[in-house]
């Protein structure tokens, strides 16, 4: 697809009603990262001693650079995607950045890890999403959320983001079934990259509701979901 029908297709989206995407609480909400490529965070209920897990790197950390600024909490970031790894091994990272070459995933253990087509560009997959090539994958190592936390001695997650490229769902599903704690969580959805993606990313949302968490804001796109725990 063409970035212009692409464009066409996420405008015309923005435009559809959503009622699984309404507003559930409204408390203070901070853009951090860049323009295209961030999250909403509520901030008053981080500090420098807050858990901090960021799922899904590539070739921007400014999310994470902005919520150290602004908290001064330490992050803990993962991506197994080659690009991405050798990119942050040239980068000046901040103090309190701490970076492993590990994806998350339902089940801990090694992964076909999906290419994509266009080299240009950085995000692989898990998945068979649309823009990945099914024949160019690598073998890449996977963790349960709960076996990272067991590693690091985390019994609860502050603030957790996930930006995984279509696996979103199934690594949600286990999170909620293993009751994990987590305070804040924000969450990009893939959902136009995947068959029956808007049901997905709605069960997604009812499973979140189930377990206590409130939708407290979203983007313009719809894509970048922030979700609390009150």
């Amino acid at each position: 697809m063409s970035s212009f029908n692409n464009l066409k297709l996420r405008v015309r989206n923005q435009l559809r009603p959503r009622p699984d995407l309404k507003i559930g609480v409204k408390i203070s909400r901070t853009w951090l990262g860049v323009r295209s490529a961030g999250f909403f965070v509520h901030l008053p209920v981080l500090n420098a001693n807050s858990i901090v897990y960021s799922f899904g790197i590539g070739e921007d950390i400014t999310f994470d650079r902005h919520l150290i600024e602004k908290v001064g909490c330490k992050v803990f970031a993962f991506d197994p995607t080659p690009r991405s790894i050798q990119w942050l091994s040239g980068q000046n990272l901040p103090e309190g950045f701490q970076a492993a070459p590990v994806g998350i995933s339902p089940e801990t253990g090694t992964m076909k890890f999906h290419l994509p087509k266009n080299t240009n560009h950085v995000s692989g997959s898990l998945e068979a999403m649309t823009y990945v090539d099914d024949s160019n994958t690598v073998e890449v190592e996977v963790k349960k959320l709960s076996d990272i936390m067991s590693e690091f001695g985390h019994d609860r997650i502050d603030l957790l983001k996930i930006d995984i490229e279509g696996s979103e769902y199934a690594v949600l599903d286990q999170i909620l079934d293993d009751n994990i704690e987590i305070k804040q969580l924000v969450v990009e959805v893939h959902e136009r990259y995947i068959k029956n993606g808007k049901l997905l990313t709605t069960k997604m949302i009812e499973g979140l509701k189930a377990k206590g968490y409130k939708l407290f804001a979203k983007s313009l796109s719809r894509e970048e979901l922030s979700f609390i725990k009150m």
